[in-house]
Parts: C-alpha cells; structure tokens; sequence
C-alpha cells in the first residue's frame, strides 16, 4: 500500500535531525531506567525543532536501536522522534502515537503535518509523538545505488509496456534487487515490519510509558495491527485508519493486487467530477457524462502509449503509463482531481505542452526507493516465477484496464536475495478490545474488501466505522463530521461504539 499516496515519500525532515551513515554504530550515552525485561533503554535528550507551518513546541530527540534485537548490544542505529507535549497538563491521560504509512513515510513529518489538528481534537488528553521507521526522515538510511531510470515511481512501480510485455519489469526487478544486495548491508536487511513494531515499543519504554494509544494509517495500520498482536498489553486505544488484509502469506503482494479492483471502485468518483457541469466554466469538463470519462481516459492513455507526448520537463515524456500513474495517485484525494483532468486535456490538445507532477517528473532519492523496497521484500517471501507473473498481468490489465496489469506485475522481491529473517505475524482476535477501524467505502490504495478481512482477523478486539467517501485516508483527512466524531469520541473518552456503525457521506 505504498501511504498511502508516493507522494508521503517526498520526506520533510524535522529540521535538526540529521540522518546517521548507514556504516555508523552509534552507542547510546545516556541510560534510563531498566525496563521491566531487565534491558536498559536510553534516555531521551529533547531540543526544539518546530518548522514553519508546524505546531509550536515541536520537539525532537534521537533515540538509540539495536542494529539486530538478537543483539541488544551490538551496532546501534539511530532514529529521528518527536514530541508535542499536551497543551493542557490537567486534562492528559498518556502518549498517542502517529504511526505513518509507506513503507517510506517518516512519523517525524506525519507529526509536524497533522499534530496541530490533532492537538485541537485531542484537547490536552496525551502527548503526542512520531517517530521515523528505519530509513526514512531523519533516521539511519540505506542506499541500493540505484540508477535514476529505475528511480521513477513508474519503474518503481512495475507498469507493463503497452500490449502487456513484462520483460523490461523482469529486468529492472532483478537489477534492482542485485543492487540492494550488493549495496545495503546489514541496515537495508534490517528494514523491517517486525523491526519497527520493536522500535515503537523501545521508543514507549523510553518515553516511561506502561501504555501508548496510536493513530496508525495506511501501511501504518498493519504496524499498528501487529504491535497490538505482539504488545496487547502496552495498547491502551488504538485507531487504525485504512487497513488492507492482514493475510501473512500475501503481505505487501496482497496490497498490491487489490489495488486493481480499488481503483475501478474509486473511478466513479473521479468520473462524475470530470463529467460536472460545474467543471465547464474552468474547462474542466472532461465529458458530458460520466460514463463517457472511462473509455476517455483509455483512449488518450493508449495514444500516449503509441506516441508519447514531451512535457515542460526535458527528457521526460508523457506516457500512457505515466498519466495511468497519474490517475492512480489523483484517486487518493479528490483535490487531485483537477491536476490529472488538466493533464489528459494537455494530451489531447496538439498546441499544449503537459505539466507533469512533482512526483512522476522526477525520480525519487536512493535512500527513499530503497526503503520503499526493502520492507516488502524484506517481510514475505515473493514468488519468483517469471512465467506466473506474465500469466497474472495478462488476466488482470483485461479485467482492470484502468491499472493496465502493475499491481499484478512483478517487483524486485521476486529476486530478493535474503529470505526473510522471521514469519509475518497473523493478527487474531487475543487481547484486549480496544481497538477501533475507520475505513472509506471507496479507498483507491486499501479497498474496504481487504479491510474487511482485518476486521474479521481482529474480531472482538475491534469495532469497524465505515465512512461513504471515497480516497485514502479517513480521520482529519476527508471531513466526514461522523467518522471524526467517532475517532475523537473513542480517544478522548474511552467510548467506542457496541457495533460496526456506518457513516454516511
């Protein structure tokens, strides 16, 4: 589900924190004290780090991990954390954690984004806090050294070429996976599910916390998810925001696929904008129905696969897959909407030159890619047949033209070198129930079908409230006055509802 938007990888780093070497080993120099498992675990040394457009009273503080949790003492990295201390000190009940999506999305940044809403819902109840997964923000990094061609997010994501040939994904996926082996060592291998849940606990006891509450979004959920599996009784209230199916044998690979029907399931949405009178006076009307956008879009997606178009950025055309990619981005968030239709109005018009994207114009860092990679291939054994994966994406661009057969492709974990150093956690329904989903009706990245079998995973443990809206992304995101009123009602107070409750648009 990678946050999520690739947009959430474009990282803004708390401004003093400063990404260690990935060769560094850095020995924790303050200790706090013994945790209840007899390990010692560091102190936190805070310093202010509010950025412009952020909450006031930020603050940051880096906090020490083993390398391998096999060896508590042996290399230690280094990740970036944050801090928003409860504005109202009488009214706080503990520490909520924000949990960010990705893999690649930086909690540091997730907190500077979202902490000052979340600090007026919250009125004082916890301290809030975030903290940066392995190789992201301001955390210890890795680099595969990738080359920049395999650095777009339409490499990066394997798009077919027209006609549905995979045999430029089979090489990218296999240069890609050489190169990470070749160039991430030790702290690429260690990017993992398992690793951050262990992290987030690490960072509770050096928050002194016997308990955390967390907002988990997105991949975020499935952290979240497995935290309350291995920790059930270090959870107090727990939201998980846009869960995909928790299946531990298709981890990530299951993510992906879904993405076919979800898009197909959002399209209306996107559809009925374009297709709006209101759009007419901007120019932004795509067609006079919305059941005209559909084969719109396809035929100027297939034109473009034929005869790319040049943009404003040299050296970079506008593909058939690249506006695809567009529109899979744009469903997250209706304010997305407009750009996408601009760009297929540009596609059409023979005097226009097309603007592409930040995100599909240039490629991502290194480090960024690499993380990106490394979690999925690192938490689940792929398949490795190439064969299976032609067979895959010639049924599913059949069925789902929109997405032209990637989420069924093949990716670098097919090639991964290092099998997975543990099992994916199954989530069941053991421990405590204190925990509430939120989920879109028409989520274009975790459909409500893969959210529906996490619901069903966690059982009593969870109650489900199920937003009509459509995009990524539900609490402090969408405004859906229910579906916040249940999140803020449930960490504010306690109260959760006695069943699954539906919230309309």
């Amino acid at each position: 589900m990678t946050t999520y938007s690739n947009r959430a990888l474009l990282l803004v780093l708390c401004a003093t924190a400063v990404a260690t070497s990935l060769t560094a080993a850095t020995a924790p120099t303050a200790r706090a004290a013994p945790a209840k498992s007899g390990t010692f675990v560091p102190a936190l040394t805070w310093r202010p780090c509010a950025l412009p457009g952020g909450p006031a009273g930020q603050e940051c503080a880096d906090l020490p991990v083993p390398l391998d949790y096999a060896d508590p003492a042996g290399p230690q990295l280094t990740l970036a954390v944050s801090r928003l201390r409860s504005d109202r000190p009488g009214a706080r009940r503990g520490t909520l954690i924000v949990i960010p999506g990705g893999p690649g999305g930086a909690g540091v940044q997730r907190l500077t984004q979202k902490g000052a809403a979340l600090q007026k819902e919250m009125a004082g109840a916890y301290d809030l806090v975030g903290l940066d997964p392995r190789g992201t923000g301001g955390s210890t990094r890795a680099n595969c050294g990738l080359d920049e061609d395999d650095r777009y997010m339409t490499s990066l994501r394997s798009w077919p070429e027209p006609g549905g040939d995979i045999t430029e994904n089979v090489a990218r996926s296999r240069r890609t996976a050489e190169a990470c082996a070749r160039n991430g060592g030790a702290v690429l291998r260690s990017f993992t599910t398992a690793n951050e849940v262990r992290d987030i606990d690490r960072f509770r006891q050096a928050l002194g916390e016997e308990k955390l509450s967390a907002w988990g979004v997105s991949y975020g959920t499935y952290v979240g998810a497995v935290y309350a599996q291995k920790y059930p009784q270090q959870t107090d209230r727990w939201v998980l925001d846009s869960s995909g199916d928790p299946d531990p044998t298709r981890v990530a690979r299951g993510w992906l696929a879904n993405m076919s029907q979800a898009a197909d399931d959002r399209f209306g949405d996107f559809a009925a904008w374009a297709s709006d009178p209101a759009r007419e006076a901007k120019g932004l009307r795509l067609a006079r129905r919305a059941e005209d956008v559909r084969p719109l879009f396809l035929s100027v997606a297939a034109e473009l696969d034929r005869e790319p178009k040049a943009t404003t950025t040299a050296a970079v055309a506008l593909t058939g897959n690249r506006l695809r990619q567009a529109l899979q981005s744009a469903l997250y968030s209706d304010a997305s909407f407009e750009q996408t239709v601009r760009l297929v109005l540009a596609a059409q018009d023979p005097a226009a030159t097309p603007v592409l994207p930040a995100d599909l114009a240039n490629p991502l860092p290194d480090q960024d890619a690499a993380v990106m990679v490394a979690v999925i291939c690192n938490d689940v054994r792929w398949p490795a047949s190439v064969s299976s994966y032609r067979r895959a994406v010639a049924a599913d661009r059949v069925r789902h033209p929109l997405t032209a057969g990637m989420p069924a492709d093949i990716t670098p974990c097919a090639f991964w070198k290092d099998a997975p150093a543990e099992k994916p956690t199954t989530i069941t329904s053991e421990g405590p129930s204190d925990i509430l989903m939120i989920q879109n009706l028409r989520d274009p990245a975790t459909p409500y079908f893969g959210a529906l079998k996490m619901r069903e995973a966690l059982g009593d443990r969870a109650r489900l409230v199920t937003v009509d809206h459509g995009g990524h992304g539900v609490y402090l995101g969408n405004g859906n006055v229910c579906g916040t009123g249940k999140v803020t009602e449930f960490l504010t107070t306690g109260a959760r509802p006695a069943e699954d409750v539906y919230c309309a648009d």
